[in-house]
């Protein structure tokens, strides 16, 4: 076979072990075979060991998804919210907890920190909902307001 990538003619048939990573979470797949390039480190795996590596791919996927889904139910409980509720004051869709949840929709790498940093940090939470809150205004000697300052 020659090599897909150099064009070098003598590709050589190797066993090796392959580390899949998503989302911070690994699986080794042991005993694929392919052919490799000596001279380019290409290889081509054999339709056996493609197929294994697609499965395991899909696993570790399915697994990341599931305990994401589980660890936002169990944190949007832990603060009695609703799915709509955490929605709205995370500035989020109505039904984005929902399809998090079911695992239809994977929420991004930030909105996961920020909810594992709330539960773990509640005086986040109450930090956080005083953002939302409009400074209040106060009135002038010449009737207009302005914003009063924020204690910070």
């Amino acid at each position: 076979m020659q090599c897909p990538a150099c064009g070098y003619s003598k590709m050589q048939e190797e066993t090796t072990d392959e580390t899949l990573s998503y989302r911070g979470k690994t699986i080794t797949v042991r005993n694929l075979m392919g052919q490799f390039c000596p001279k380019c480190d290409e290889g081509v795996w054999d339709t056996e060991s493609n197929r294994r590596l697609d499965e395991a791919q899909s696993r570790l996927i399915d697994d990341v998804r599931r305990e994401t889904s589980t660890d936002i139910r169990r944190i949007r409980k832990a603060l009695k919210l609703t799915q709509a509720q955490l929605a709205e004051r995370l500035g989020l869709g109505k039904l984005a907890f929902s399809r998090y949840e079911r695992g239809k929709t994977q929420p991004s790498v930030a909105v996961v920190k920020l909810l594992r940093l709330i539960v773990n940090h509640p005086d986040l939470w109450d930090e956080l909902q005083e953002m939302d809150t409009p400074p209040a205004r106060t009135s002038t000697t010449s009737g207009a307001t302005s914003r009063k300052p924020r204690a910070d």
